[in-house]
């Protein structure tokens, strides 16, 4: 698998050849080089590292062998917490992070989740949009969930059905 060396501008227009498959360990360098692209504050080696282990639902897209997204779940109890859903900045925009959540919620059915949920930075307005679109509604607030430039922002709490 390459580095993350693109053009200065690249070719938003050319059709990437997809392949969304499980994570592997030895992903975990170019999984944390797309967290560092897409995220102010990304997650750690080791939060991927524990997913791993403990058997969460970790899948990556790539694009004629590069890794441009992530996506990780757990399922039990009858619900599906979508954790982590990460496209690379020069990716996004293009359906990729659609058809990663699509995926793995299916995934959650599959076993046997009847309701999905997942926290979202309340000024993500992207992401936001996204969740919406594919059915998810807000449910709560949990205050000061997440760590910003100043402080703590809040994460609004959505959920949808399965």
């Amino acid at each position: 698998m390459s580095s993350w060396r693109l053009p200065t501008h690249p070719d938003r227009s050319a059709a990437p050849a997809i392949k969304l498959r499980a994570m592997r360990s030895e992903d975990l360098p170019f999984v944390m080089e797309v967290e560092r692209q897409a995220y102010e504050f990304p997650w750690t080696e080791g939060i991927f590292r524990d997913c791993l282990r403990v058997g969460y639902c970790c899948r990556v897209l790539e694009d004629r062998g590069r890794l441009v997204g992530h996506g990780v779940i757990s399922v039990a109890a009858g619900e599906c917490h979508v954790l982590n859903l990460c496209v690379h900045p020069h990716y996004q925009r293009r359906g990729l992070g659609r058809q990663m959540l699509r995926h793995l919620l299916d995934v959650a059915r599959k076993g046997h989740a009847r309701v999905a949920l997942l926290e979202v930075r309340r000024s993500n307005k992207g992401a936001y949009a996204l969740y919406y679109a594919l059915g998810f509604n807000e449910i709560g607030l949990r205050k000061n969930y997440y760590p910003a430039r100043r402080g703590r922002e809040d994460a609004l709490v959505l959920a949808r059905d399965l």
